[in-house]
């Protein structure tokens, strides 16, 4: 039997950032499972690679306190480590007159979430972003970056490995407990003195293991993209993004630069039929109907999933998709628009009791176990920061 002092479930970047920070403050036997062969198959590797800035969110929530903090500290990892990085900036575009309100919102938030942003006429968007379109007044963001999200998963396995005192197992999936202390995994049994949960789109099911938030599921969402060709990426200087509805936590479909020069379009914000239904018809499992019925009692109970509900299937529709992108660039033909194999899915946390969506990040104790719980966007910007927060607040593990 493998034992260790804390048994992470989940090699995503949460995962991997808590098992560094524990490393840091003293523990001496980490062990990260994970139930895929490798990094990077889900979330933290299919993400857009944009480092945010701690523009949207809320003041006194987790997202604004450790957005900002989480990009710089994996800004200077990838200064240090060599990684690409290009601080690319972002601009936030006002579709018509009506969206200038939430724009102007969105500037006070980010002040006061610490954000270094400024307002820019037409003109001085023009300066930024040629091709970019915007009604009167644009707002922009210094500290938005794009990175290489597998060459961070990466660079931090090694430095776990290299540390002597992180191991981390590939294809060990959590079946069961065997008892309140060990886990039944797929490579055999796990005991453990604490167990986080850091299981992205499973974390939920996770934590009902130990009988911890039963009143909350995840509802998956798919975001799908396309791609400019590439004689056309040179229209596209950074990340050019719509005005968001601030009462939903989806971002719109935006245009954003790569570290490799690629211009993705997107993504959707799709309701799914699995936690991995990546393509059509892949990724469907016998979860599908508690899926529909989750997003039924939501459609009737609550404004912004009716919203989302209405709005977001209609971009499987190639001609809506381009109409929609069309609204923040001067210039843009359907035929620019490629297909992209790059495919997402979000797990959006619901309160089912309250017929709700889960805005922030959750951190959920329950006596020797720990479940990080809505670790959606910006969690792999704020990842850093978000470990240093978890370990300091939840472990009294020493500094060495």
């Amino acid at each position: 039997m493998h034992e260790s002092e804390f048994l992470i479930v989940g090699a995503g970047i949460v995962g991997l950032t808590i098992a560094q920070a524990l490393v840091d403050r003293g523990a001496t036997k980490v062990t990260v499972i994970e139930k895929e062969r490798g990094l990077g198959f889900h979330a933290s590797g299919r993400n857009s690679g944009v480092l945010h800035a701690g523009i949207y969110y809320p003041p006194n929530t987790l997202k604004a306190r450790l957005c900002l903090q989480g990009n710089l500290l994996m800004q200077d990892y990838c200064l240090k480590k060599g990684l690409p990085l290009i601080k690319s900036g972002k601009v936030i575009v006002a579709r018509n007159a009506s969206e200038l309100t939430t724009l102007f919102s969105l500037y006070e938030r980010a002040k006061e979430n610490g954000a270094s942003v400024e307002l820019l006429d037409e003109a001085a968007l023009a300066k930024l972003e040629p091709n970019a379109k915007t009604y009167q007044q644009a707002l922009r963001s210094h500290y938005t970056a794009v990175v290489d999200n597998k060459a961070i998963l990466n660079a931090l396995h090694q430095d776990l490995i290299q540390s002597n005192r992180v191991q981390c197992l590939f294809g060990a999936k959590l079946l069961t407990l065997f008892d309140e202390f060990t886990a039944q995994t797929s490579v055999g049994k796990i005991r453990f003195k604490y167990l986080i949960n850091a299981a992205g789109a499973h974390a939920d099911r996770i934590a009902q293991l130990f009988g911890v938030g039963k009143e909350y599921y995840f509802i998956p969402f798919k975001g799908i993209y396309k791609k400019l060709k590439p004689s056309f990426a040179h229209l596209v200087n950074g990340s050019i993004y719509p005005v968001p509805h601030l009462g939903n936590p989806f971002l719109g479909v935006h245009f954003t630069k790569n570290i490799h020069g690629d211009v993705y379009v997107g993504p959707t914000a799709i309701p799914a039929l699995g936690r991995e239904n990546y393509g059509l018809f892949s990724g469907i499992d016998k979860e599908m109907p508690k899926i529909i019925l989750n997003e039924l009692l939501l459609y009737c109970t609550n404004k912004e999933f009716r919203k989302v509900a209405h709005e977001e299937p209609k971009k499987y529709s190639s001609s809506y998709f381009y109409r929609d992108a069309r609204q923040l660039v001067k210039t843009l033909q359907p035929d620019w628009l490629m297909p992209a194999s790059k495919v997402g899915i979000r797990p959006q946390l619901i309160n089912v009791c309250e017929k709700k969506l889960m805005m922030d990040f959750m951190v959920v104790k329950e006596r020797h176990t720990l479940h990080i719980l809505n670790a959606i966007s910006p969690a792999f910007t704020s990842s850093m920061a978000f470990a240093k927060y978890v370990v300091e607040n939840y472990y009294c593990t020493s500094s060495p």
